[in-house]
């Protein structure tokens, strides 16, 4: 289990555009890991596109976002491709990444409950320490105060 203030674990996970995406090929630059439920659902898709719209501005501050969900590579490339992100996405098919962070709770919707991704985001220091983290995420405005953390971290 991770918390604030410790480091993460290295993890690696199949990612878009490479074979795979590991931390500890991160090191030295902060990272923005979002989960989200799934590819081209309406809250998904504009989280997505408000990271992609901020991505310059993550870049000059010395981040790196990531994208997490339990989709497929193949639907992960389609999604990327759809939504023209310059980012990666990484697929957690198996869900080892969403039990490192512990993201997979019971949800309830139309009266069905069922077990899946809770919108999360992880800032993640150049030195692998986990600096900040929001869970039950309100995609509205969310994008911003990421970005706003991300600059207070030391370069």
């Amino acid at each position: 289990m991770i918390s604030i203030g410790k480091k993460v674990a290295s993890f690696s996970c199949p990612a878009t555009g490479v074979e795979k995406i590991s931390l500890k090929d991160l090191k030295g630059t902060h990272v923005v890991l979002y989960f989200y439920p799934k590819d081209n659902t309406p809250g998904c898709t504009t989280e997505s596109r408000d990271f992609r719209d901020a991505y310059r501005k993550f870049r000059r501050a010395g981040a790196q976002v990531l994208g997490v969900s339990r989709d497929s590579l193949a639907s992960h490339e389609k999604f990327k491709a759809k939504l023209e992100l310059p980012f990666e996405l990484l697929s957690d098919e198996d869900e080892k990444l969403c039990g490192m962070f512990d993201v997979i709770r019971e949800k309830n919707m139309y009266g069905r409950k069922f077990m899946g991704v809770e919108r999360s985001t992880f800032l993640i220091d150049s030195k692998g320490i986990l600096r900040r983290e929001w869970r039950k995420v309100r995609v509205k405005g969310h994008v911003d105060e990421v970005l706003e953390a991300v600059k207070t971290l030391p370069a």
